[in-house]
């Protein structure tokens, strides 16, 4: 038998943008809803295009978004490069769910929370942790919450079984989406005994995708791995260029001058220009919109605009 990977974008939406029983696993293992009557029982898909009210702001389009029986709405992401971009778009698309549920005229008290979980093949932090709980807290003293919303981010490059044991469920979740790919020949037995994770394992099934489908598989596996290339080659660049300007300060803090100067230039410049690059050959491949903002991390307007 032969799998795909679920972290690609093919993939990833069939998963759990198709299957309710999925997401509902997924989220309740993932998000930390541990009080009373948090458990998600039932979801309702929700368009994944953010489309503004005013045609002249922008829109946006997530992976899968739903709602659960209390209202509240879950926004679900795979990002496959961290970019420092990314963590704007993410609070950009979760306010705009936020704000979104409530017509001219209504009731604030009616707004639910909106939960915003991203799984992001890559590392952003600098800690072993590879969950990350964000949420709007009065920092000084009462350390009180502002409700509505919350931001999960899960590296999964740092995920470790091995180190979490005793949350089994996420545990089993994430190694689904690390340890399965197209070199798997046999799936964890763990994995296999659980039912819902099973049932997600048959849905990489090679067999049950098209040549198309297939072709389109490959085509975006091809793609990530020349943007990251090229993003690492321009940081590299951007950190010798660093060095040699802090060589020619003469002194230690120019070194350490040049080096942070040279990592900001190498991380910015080097991810904004190539942003721009792999989008528009993405774009001459005919890839849709909605996936090319997704892998570089543009807006949709800018890659209309290339």
């Amino acid at each position: 038998m032969k799998y795909l990977n679920p972290k690609a974008d093919l993939t990833f939406k069939k998963v759990f943008g198709q299957h309710p029983d999925l997401v509902i696993s997924f989220l309740n293992a993932l998000l930390p809803l541990d009080g009373p009557g948090e458990e998600i029982t039932h979801v309702e898909y929700l368009d994944p295009e953010l489309v503004p009210q005013n045609p002249l702001r922008k829109d946006s389009i997530v992976d899968v978004r739903c709602r659960d029986q209390r209202g509240r709405q879950f926004i679900v992401e795979m990002q496959m490069m961290w970019t420092s971009a990314y963590r704007q778009r993410v609070l950009f698309n979760a306010s705009k769910a936020y704000v979104s549920q409530l017509p001219k005229g209504g009731d604030y008290e009616l707004l639910q929370p909106v939960y915003s979980l991203n799984l992001v093949n890559d590392t952003f932090a600098e800690g072993a942790d590879y969950y990350h709980d964000f949420r709007i807290v009065e920092e000084a003293e009462t350390k009180a919450v502002i409700e509505g919303l919350r931001f999960v981010f899960v590296e999964l490059p740092k995920f470790t079984p091995r180190r979490y044991s005793e949350k089994r469920m996420q545990v089993l979740w994430l190694r689904y989406l690390t340890e399965i790919d197209e070199s798997t020949v046999d799936v964890p037995k763990e994995l296999m005994e659980d039912p819902q994770i099973s049932k997600a394992v048959g849905q990489l099934e090679e067999s049950a995708f098209s040549e198309e489908q297939l072709l389109s598989y490959e085509k975006f596996w091809d793609i990530i791995s020349t943007a990251k290339t090229t993003i690492n080659s321009a940081r590299r660049e951007g950190l010798k260029q660093g060095r040699e300007e802090g060589r020619q300060m003469g002194r230690e803090e120019g070194e350490k001058a040049g080096l942070e100067k040279g990592k900001e230039m190498g991380l910015k410049e080097g991810q904004e220009a190539e942003r721009l690059k792999n989008a528009r050959a993405m774009k001459q491949e005919g890839i849709a919109s909605e996936v090319i903002a997704k892998i570089t991390g543009l807006t949709a307007e800018q890659v209309r605009a290339l």
